[in-house]
């Protein structure tokens, strides 16, 4: 083993990184739970009455936005933590992002924490 492969195995950032990773997995599952259960409903009151609940479309909005920062987290895409240590999202994807770019200094939202990307 080389001395640069030592030093990236004993990253401290990046194995708090997978540990996030691993927080965040689950917290997707669950998630994935929930909108399939919005889904399933959304259909059955579509089926029957014709027509869609409004706070269901919202939910499922936040809910789709938040799945989407979740991956972008765990696929190195993002180094921002979703919900529960950043801001729940409001809107699509890109106005969640505009949003918290303008809430905080430098780009973030003060409510969302950033963590330092692993060295190349």
């Amino acid at each position: 083993m080389t001395d640069e492969l030592k030093a990236h195995l004993k990253e401290r950032k990046t194995w708090l990184r997978g540990l996030y990773m691993l927080l965040f997995a689950l917290f997707y599952t669950v998630a994935e739970v929930v909108i399939t259960a919005v889904v399933v409903f959304q259909f059955l009151l579509a089926l029957f009455t014709g027509n869609s609940n409004e706070r269901l479309l919202k939910l499922g909005q936040s809910l789709s936005t938040y799945v989407y920062q979740i991956l972008q987290f765990l696929t190195f895409n993002s180094d921002y933590y979703p919900y529960p240590f950043g801001a729940w999202p409001k809107g699509t994807p890109k106005e969640s992002a505009n949003q918290s770019k303008v809430a905080g200094k430098g780009g973030t939202s003060e409510n969302v924490k950033e963590i330092e990307k692993p060295s190349d």
